[in-house]
């Protein structure tokens, strides 16, 4: 034994260690939540991040189980650490929620985004537009004379160089929906 009576094999923390053993670094985290599929529900669930400050960069809400009456929540946030898991358990105390996976630290998932894009022009800038689209895998889903609106699906990432590149042939709306997210594996 040490002077210290410190058994071997023992922890050298203190408790008067006062750093702390947390980080405040943000990261994103794809929340999939499985609730029942009842008025409110997801006014609860939205409520929770504005009554705590918490911000919600993308959300989606479909129907998953029409004979069980359940719905899936896909939530995109940002915070640290700490504040997903205060997030994940704050979600789980509420009465209609079944269960809440993290997809972002659970494994492979799958992510996806759906836009539409409006892209007015003429001349060469319809023909380069329809080029960039064929490249980017867009569909066309409505033309005019004068525009084409475009969908597309992909990663935020695609969708972000699909619009930029489009800016300049005439670009006008961007509508973009929440990211929709499927665990790889089992859930």
């Amino acid at each position: 034994m040490s002077p210290l009576k410190i058994k071997k094999g023992s922890t050298s923390h203190s408790a008067y260690d006062l750093r702390p053993t947390f980080s405040d670094k943000k990261e994103q985290h794809t929340l999939a939540v499985l609730v029942e599929n009842e008025p409110g529900v997801l006014s609860r669930v939205i409520g929770l991040f504005a009554g705590r400050g918490y911000n919600i960069d993308s959300l989606t809400v479909a129907e998953v189980d029409h004979t069980g009456h359940r719905s899936r929540i896909t939530i995109v946030t940002s915070g640290t650490p700490q504040v997903i898991t205060q997030i994940k358990a704050q979600l789980g105390r509420i009465v209609d929620v079944h269960e809440v996976h993290d997809l972002t630290v659970e494994g492979p998932s799958v992510e996806r985004e759906l836009a539409l894009l409006k892209v007015a022009g003429a001349g060469d800038h319809r023909i380069e537009a329809i080029r960039l689209a064929d490249i980017f895998r867009a569909n066309v889903v409505d033309s005019t004379l004068e525009s084409f609106v475009f969908e597309i699906t992909g990663t935020p990432e695609k969708i972000d160089a699909f619009a930029d590149l489009m800016r300049p042939l005439g670009l006008q709306e961007v509508a973009r929906t929440g990211v929709a997210a499927l665990s790889r594996g089992a859930l």
